[in-house]
């Protein structure tokens, strides 16, 4: 046997002493030589535990949302398969006072139907069908000097 092959053979712990796991180690919980072995972060456990989740007694929480709903998004439920940029009536209600688009948070549109609506009002813009900026906004003075 040549030195290396020594080196590789595992020594009985010295008794007493608990051996150090290697946290990526599977089973059995890490275990720092100088204390209790770490069991997770705080309320962790069975899946669902801690915060947000199925409390001590098993049971889920009672929702806390206060009632409130998603709207449904308004050209989903028109059953609106192209947001037409001529139409500039309809466009101008996704914008807001300012001129600017309006969040999907306001017009409760979904992603698709948003995305679509922005790119509308951005040709709509260019054709002048709509404005880029509030004309009370332009001339009140506000911004650079």
């Amino acid at each position: 046997m040549n030195q290396s092959e020594t080196e590789n053979e595992t020594t009985a712990p010295e008794p007493g002493l608990e051996p150090v796991r290697r946290p990526d180690a599977p089973s059995a919980p890490f275990r720092r030589a100088d204390g209790p072995p770490f069991e997770g972060p705080r309320g962790a456990g069975p899946r669902g535990a801690g915060p947000g989740g199925a409390g001590p007694d098993g049971e889920r929480p009672k929702h806390r949302g206060g009632g409130r709903r998603r709207r449904v998004c308004i050209m989903c439920a028109d059953h609106i398969k192209f947001v037409d940029y001529k139409n500039a009536s309809f466009l101008r209600r996704y914008v807001s006072e300012r001129g600017r688009i309006e969040t999907r948070r306001k017009t409760s549109a979904c992603a698709k139907h948003q995305r679509a609506l922005a790119s509308a009002i951005k040709r709509a813009r260019h054709l002048a069908l709509l404005p880029y900026t509030a004309e009370h906004v332009r001339g009140s003075g506000m911004g650079r000097r």
